[in-house]
């Protein structure tokens, strides 16, 4: 059988009658039936639990697939199908105590399933067995979507064995992938930093920065600890000065510096175990993209279960279950982290956006307002809680939130922020204060020339207000540019177009518009009205209709309700502006 690494099933099923008729024939005998003295019935067939299973999947219940595919497996053992779903489930649950004893049962029916393979190399290597995490790391096929991770279990069990030469080899088999230099030679430090070779790993490390173009965190932190424990003071603050100039918009320099112990700091690498976490981690972080979050979600469980307390994993854990659209489950994860940990403040702010998620917005609110007390000089927690507030339509309450942070920063010395500007002119402007607005929009696009979505946003606002019209065309042609596939800014541009009277150009564009935008109440409105002045009323006025079918703001109802009836003139031209 083959096992895929695709955690979702392509299936599609009738959720609500499925997951009933699934959970009802998947409940045990003995809930179901009254209390008796008759004997036990026989276990009932897989097919409810299997239904369930398949469901829970398909919504990324990871947690209940895995339960529901085991109990189905339970009353079918020989099934290939049950095995094969059940392990994977109890892989991307991180269910490693379930999943080890399947493993080799999975590896009868398929040899080349690398994640099987892979959970006995973890296990191996948990346990202290170099030898045997060695032995099977081998057996790891050389082909398939796992290929990327042959190289770096193949070093790591290496290093276990003590065979540096070794290591280095199974990480020259990266060059055989596009765009994997940067994790080969950071590896590679990493390898030479733990086996007492410092000349090396700094000669490594400087060729990964090299490599890397813009700071990253992971980089940046775990080449400031080298520096760090070899006296290198200076290089290291050099390091977090870098990422913080090239990274405005993050703070978690600031609030991991801040809550970190003094002191020399410990190795990023202490046993050839975390050393593999490390190489897994980087691996998720690296395929944690929408075509590959499948990938990115088992390597990180991986990661978590050789490591558990490793902070970055359980980030980048709640990270993709947020993604995945499983706040509640990321909540969890979060919640694991350690209040003393350097990243309990990213960890906070990361619950909070998972409790409003759940529409436990006023619990995200407080922690936000809380968390922003207690860091009087932070600007994140003020950030994110204008970030609340905007989506919930209380723009006065974003913009004193958004204005906050802008003195916290300022009082700071740390640098400005585009999108901070850009966001605080959009509540400005929602909130009628339109001087101000237009004021904070300009200052992101001097912080940010070629920011699409600041050159849509205020270009847009100049041509709806009937002024600047040449001026906002082509701040909006340019963010087009930019973003060709943005139905947004196209609608912008469609919009533009129709202020300047040009109606066929702006069909045109509103048209295309709609279609990668199809459900969006204001572009199908701005499409009626172009519909209408080219000529097209019973067209206009089915657009009319979709938007109002969209859900538009409660102050867009009536207007459009009014168009629907009277149009927009006594007679719609029939040949339009060009």
């Amino acid at each position: 059988m083959e096992v895929t690494v695709t955690l979702i099933s392509r299936r599609r099923l009738v959720p609500s009658l499925v997951f009933a008729l699934a959970a009802s024939l998947a409940a045990p005998a003995a809930l179901c039936a009254a209390p008796s003295a008759e004997p036990a019935k026989p276990p009932q067939p897989p097919f409810g639990a299997y239904l369930a299973g398949l469901y829970a999947q398909e919504t990324r219940d990871y947690a209940a697939a895995a339960s529901f595919y085991s109990r189905a497996l339970e009353a079918d053992p020989g099934a290939p199908e049950l095995l094969g779903r059940a392990f994977l489930m109890d892989v991307a649950d991180g269910r490693f105590a379930e999943a080890r004893p399947l493993a080799p049962r999975e590896l009868r029916l398929d040899p080349q399933d690398a994640v099987a393979q892979l959970v006995l190399v973890v296990d191996r290597l948990k346990k202290g067995d170099a030898a045997g995490a060695l032995a099977d790391a081998e057996r790891l096929p050389l082909g398939g979507i796992h290929r990327f991770a042959r190289p770096l279990v193949l070093a790591w069990t290496r290093v276990a064995k003590g065979d540096l030469p070794g290591a280095e080899a199974a990480l020259d088999e990266l060059d055989n992938f596009n765009g994997f230099a940067p994790l080969k030679f950071f590896q590679l430090g990493l390898v030479y930093d733990f086996t007492g070779h410092p000349n090396k790993a700094l000669a490594s490390f400087k060729k990964t920065l090299s490599l890397s173009g813009r700071a990253n965190w992971r980089l940046t932190d775990a080449i400031a600890n080298f520096y760090l424990r070899h006296g290198e003071k200076e290089q290291a603050e050099e390091l977090y000065k870098r990422f913080v100039e090239q990274n405005p918009d993050s703070e978690l320099a600031e609030s991991v510096l801040h809550l970190r112990p003094s002191g020399t700091p410990r190795p990023v690498v202490d046993s050839a175990a975390s050393g593999l976490a490390e190489a897994l981690f980087d691996l998720a972080s690296v395929l944690n993209q929408p075509e590959t979050v499948d990938l990115a979600l088992v390597y990180d469980r991986f990661a978590l279960e050789l490591r558990p307390d490793y902070a970055l994993g359980q980030l980048l854990l709640a990270d993709i279950l947020s993604a995945e659209d499983r706040p509640a489950a990321s909540l969890r994860v979060l919640g694991a982290i350690a209040k003393d940990s350097p990243y309990s403040w990213s960890a906070q702010l990361r619950s909070a956006a998972d409790l409003d998620s759940l529409g436990r917005t006023g619990e995200a609110v407080k922690k936000l307002q809380a968390m922003a007390a207690a860091q009087p000089k932070w600007a994140g927690a003020s950030i994110q809680l204008g970030d609340v507030l905007r989506e919930k339509k209380d723009f006065a309450g974003a913009a004193a939130a958004y204005q906050e942070a802008v003195a916290r920063l300022k009082a700071a010395g740390m640098p400005q922020r585009w999108s901070l500007a850009y966001s605080l002119g959009i509540a400005l402007d929602r909130s009628n204060h339109w001087d101000k607005a237009e004021a904070q929009l300009q200052h992101a696009l001097q912080l940010q020339p070629d920011q699409p979505l600041v050159l849509n946003y205020l270009g847009y606002s100049w041509i709806d207000r009937g002024v600047k019209l040449h001026e906002g065309l082509a701040m909006i042609e340019k963010a087009v540019k930019l973003r060709p596939e943005d139905g947004y800014i196209i609608d912008s541009l469609g919009w533009a177009h129709y202020h300047l009277g040009q109606y066929k150009k702006a069909v045109k564009y509103l048209e295309k518009a709609v279609e990668l935008v199809p459900d969006d109440p204001t572009i199908n409105d701005h499409l009626g009205d172009a519909y209408w002045k080219a000529g097209r009323p019973i067209e206009a006025r089915f657009q009319w209709r979709q938007a109002l079918q969209f859900g538009p703001h409660k102050d867009e109802i009536k207007p459009i309700e009014a168009k629907l009836e009277r149009g927009l003139g006594p007679s719609p031209a029939r040949a339009g502006g060009g």
